[in-house]
C-alpha cells in the first residue's frame, strides 16, 4: 500500500539558460541553450514523491495566464491530485546552470504569494516559497509535518522533520528530527542535537543541481512514512538527490522508484 502525502507549496515555470560559467556581478556571459520546465519547490517535491510511488495531493496556486498549464504539466503527468487556486500571474524562476552543475536562481513568486492557508491533515510536506501563514496552517492538525526550510527564514514552529542544507541550518534549526544536506558530502540526520545517521550519495556526473534538494526531501519523507529505518531512509534520499543532479531540468530529472532501486544496488 503506497503512502499518502499532501504537499503545500509553490508551483512555478522554470526558465533555464545554460552557461559555461556563472556570471559575476555586472558581467554578461553567453548562454549555450534555453529551455522551459515545470518547477517550484512544492511542485517538484510533489512530483518527486509521486514518481517514487506515493499518493500525492498538491495544494497551491497558479495564475490565470497562459503559463499556468505549462507549469502544471509535470504534476498532471505524474498523477498528482490538484487542489489549486488561480489568481494573478504564475510564479516564475529564472535559472542559470553552469557546465559544472552549479546554478543561480531568481524566483518571482506571483500566485504563490497568494496561496490560501489550509490545514489538510495527515502527512504534510511544506517549503518556504509560500507565506508564513500558509506554512503554519499546513502544520496545524497534521499527523506528520515535514518542512524543507528553503529559502531559509525564521519560522515559529517545530516540525516533525526539518530538512535544511548547511547554510539554511544557520537560520532554521528546530525540529524533532533534523536532516542536514552537505552537497557531494552527503547528509546527516539529527535527533535532539545528536547525530543518529549519516549517508553518502552515489557518484554521478553533476549536470544540473536545480531540484536535487527537492528529490532528497521528498524521498526522505516518503521513506520515513513507509517505516524504513532512518539510516536507510537517509541513504535513499541521498541517492535520489544524486540521480536528479545528474540530469537537466527540475521535474524531468526526478527519478522513478525503479531508477532509485537500481542505483542503490549498483
Amino acid at each position: 500500500m503506497s503512502v499518502a502525502l499532501t504537499v503545500v507549496g509553490s508551483i512555478n515555470l522554470d526558465l533555464v539558460a545554460r552557461v559555461a560559467v556563472l556570471p559575476r556581478p555586472g558581467e554578461t556571459v553567453a548562454g549555450t541553450s534555453f529551455e522551459r520546465f515545470p518547477g517550484g519547490k512544492g511542485a517538484n517535491q510533489a512530483v518527486a514523491a509521486a514518481k517514487l510511488g506515493a499518493r500525492v495531493r498538491m495544494i497551491g496556486a497558479v495564475g490565470v495566464d497562459a503559463l499556468a498549464d505549462e507549469a502544471l504539466a509535470g504534476l498532471r503527468s505524474a498523477g498528482v491530485e490538484l487542489a489549486l487556486e488561480r489568481i494573478g500571474t504564475t510564479g516564475i524562476a529564472l535559472i542559470l546552470v553552469a557546465a559544472d552543475g552549479e546554478n543561480q536562481i531568481v524566483v518571482v513568486p506571483g500566485a504563490n504569494a497568494e496561496v490560501r492557508p489550509q490545514s489538510p491533515g495527515g502527512a504534510v510536506l511544506c517549503q518556504l516559497e509560500v507565506p508564513d501563514a500558509v506554512v503554519a496552517e499546513a502544520a496545524r492538525g497534521a499527523d506528520f509535518f515535514a518542512l524543507n526550510a528553503a529559502p531559509a527564514r525564521p519560522v515559529d514552529l517545530e516540525p516533525d522533520l526539518l530538512i535544511v542544507n548547511r547554510l539554511e541550518q544557520e537560520v532554521v534549526s528546530r525540529g524533532k528530527l533534523v536532516a542536514v544536506t552537505y552537497g557531494a558530502e552527503g547528509a546527516a540526520l539529527f535527533e535532539r542535537g545528536r547525530e543518529i545517521a549519516r549517508a553518502q550519495p552515489p557518484r554521478v556526473k553533476a549536470v544540473d543541481g536545480t531540484a536535487a534538494g527537492d528529490a532528497f526531501a521528498a524521498c526522505l519523507v516518503i521513506s520515513l512514512l513507509e517505516g524504513r529505518l532512518r539510516d536507510d531512509a537517509l541513504t535513499r534520499a541521498c541517492a535520489a538527490g544524486a540521480l536528479t543532479a545528474s540530469r537537466l531540468g527540475a521535474q524531468p530529472s526526478l527519478p522513478v522508484a525503479e531508477e532509485l532501486e537500481a542505483i542503490l544496488v549498483s
